[in-house]
């Protein structure tokens, strides 16, 4: 038991001292190479082209959105580091020790909405290798799989990078090549004019999948050594998860487009059958759907790991603790886990189009939270924090900080007329053809507002203040307080 209790990692939410500190940037790699490289982000390729883009067109406006997205994503990567901080606690320096909570309970739902969407794909996958026709099989055994290695954390989750990555690019070139000689693609490309409308719309596929992962990348990269270079930590973050996530939703672009042509199968009906029909079925097959396993698995940990650090973040902005047991951690990680197994155990057959909506809608919530956290880190506050202060509402970032709230509500609210989604349409955007660009109007937007305020208003130390060294042995205590703090 105690050997089981040991493999379970010991930090949570303080900072990570600097003897604990260890690996290479390489590994963000891995990891984002791997989460990116699966099932749903072919998906979200192929939804570009069923919602009317042509597959030409899709493909080059996700990789605008990718690049773009991915290059937000990888900053908020680089800040790991030097910070030693999950990305949700350094937050608390915009938001306030009580308002980082409220953008907070919006990660939390994003989380399990994902880990639901890729339970109910992965148990397919499952049930397709076993040859079992119940749902629930696969989705009990793969929600089982995903507690568990996320309960371990943060070096068994980025082990199981390591191995998706290497099952990824083995399974995807292997598809790449046989959509490429099995079909002819010349038939799905190029056959529509370009449209404004459809093409924003690839783009913001391509970049709401990249800025979803800004709420939790630095958690991936804050046990790294504090020397370790952000320009290092930028571009090994940004090749993996553009590199992955667009050769992903290429195959989904060409995927949807050979299905609207009648050619390969219903992708549309059936995502993953359809992967494994492409493979020519057998062991190969099989194969594809473990490499489907396998992508999502390590997505689906980063999402109920990452809901846990927000779960805490939240509840120690109340008690004012710096730290929490395993037990809690076990507990919440399960009820992540379970609420995202019951989703995907009742989920809508209408799965593309609900998974459109979701995705476009989080584009709209989380685009202002980046800005306000980016433009604080790289030219407000320059790296300095108060690190004991963001866990002490009392602080010098204190309860709630009006000058990130304000900009974040108004960043939100000012894309509502420019939003093109099933639920609502905005007058703006019928103007516009139905091209929808709210998210690039949430930035401009935030950007305008937040950037004056937060420099009028500046909170930063003149230098960094850091945590005493005085740690206890994370290996001695279930817990593991953060001591008191001190000038570097």
């Amino acid at each position: 038991m105690a050997a089981a209790s040991s493999a379970v990692e010991a930090r949570s939410i303080e900072m990570i001292p600097p003897g604990e500190r260890h690996g290479h940037p390489r590994g963000q790699f891995t990891l984002w190479f791997g989460a990116n490289a699966q099932i749903t982000a072919i998906v979200d390729g192929a939804l570009a082209v069923v919602f009317g883009a042509d597959a030409f067109w899709a493909i080059v406006g996700l990789l605008v959105g990718n690049v773009v997205g991915g290059a937000v994503m990888a900053l908020h990567s680089a800040q790991g580091p030097k910070l030693g901080l999950p990305q949700m606690i350094s937050s608390r320096a915009q938001f306030g020790v009580y308002g980082a909570v409220i953008p907070l309970a919006l990660v939390i739902l994003m989380y399990v909405g994902f880990a639901s969407t890729g339970t109910v794909l992965s148990g397919q996958a499952i049930n397709l290798m076993l040859g079992v026709d119940v749902p629930a099989v696969g989705i009990l055994i793969f929600g089982a799989a995903t507690a568990l290695l996320a309960i371990l954390g943060y070096k068994y989750i980025h082990a199981l990078g390591r191995i998706a990555t290497v099952m990824g690019l083995a399974g995807f070139l292997y598809l790449t090549v046989a959509v490429l000689t099995k079909f002819d693609v010349t038939q799905v490309m190029m056959v529509k004019g370009f449209e404004w409308p459809t093409f924003l719309t690839a783009i913001a596929l391509g970049a709401g999948w990249q800025l979803t992962f800004g709420p939790y990348v630095a958690d991936y990269s804050r046990y790294l050594p504090a020397d370790t270079s952000e320009r290092k930590t930028f571009w090994y973050t940004f090749a993996g998860s553009v590199g992955g996530a667009q050769w992903a939703m290429t195959l989904g672009a060409l995927a949807g487009g050979l299905s609207a042509a009648k050619l390969g199968g219903d992708f549309l009906k059936n995502q993953v059958g359809y992967m494994g029909d492409l493979a020519g079925g057998g062991l190969i097959a099989v194969f594809i759907y473990l490499v489907i396993v396998t992508g999502k698995l390590t997505v689906n940990c980063l999402n109920a790991y990452g809901a846990f650090m927000c779960g805490v973040t939240i509840s120690t902005a109340v008690n004012r603790k710096d730290t929490v047991s395993k037990t809690l951690r076990i507990v919440f990680i399960i009820a992540v886990i379970g609420a995202s197994v019951l989703i995907a155990l009742f989920a809508s057959k209408d799965f593309l189009n609900l998974f459109k909506n979701f995705v476009l809608l989080l584009l709209m919530v989380f685009t202002p939270w980046s800005v306000i956290n980016l433009v604080d880190y790289y030219k407000i506050s320059r790296d300095r924090l108060d690190i004991p202060a963001l866990y002490n509402p009392d602080g010098r970032y204190g309860r709630w900080n009006m000058a990130a709230l304000v900009s974040y509500g108004v960043g939100v609210l000012v894309q509502i007329p420019f939003l093109a989604q099933a639920l609502y349409t905005g007058p703006v955007t019928k103007w516009l053809g139905g091209a929808d660009i709210s998210w690039l109007v949430g930035i401009a937007v935030t950007l305008a507002v937040y950037y004056p305020w937060a420099k009028a208003t500046n909170r930063a130390p003149a230098e960094s203040i850091y945590p005493d060294s005085a740690y206890q042995d994370s290996s001695a205590e279930d817990t593991v307080p953060l001591a008191a703090g001190g000038k570097a």
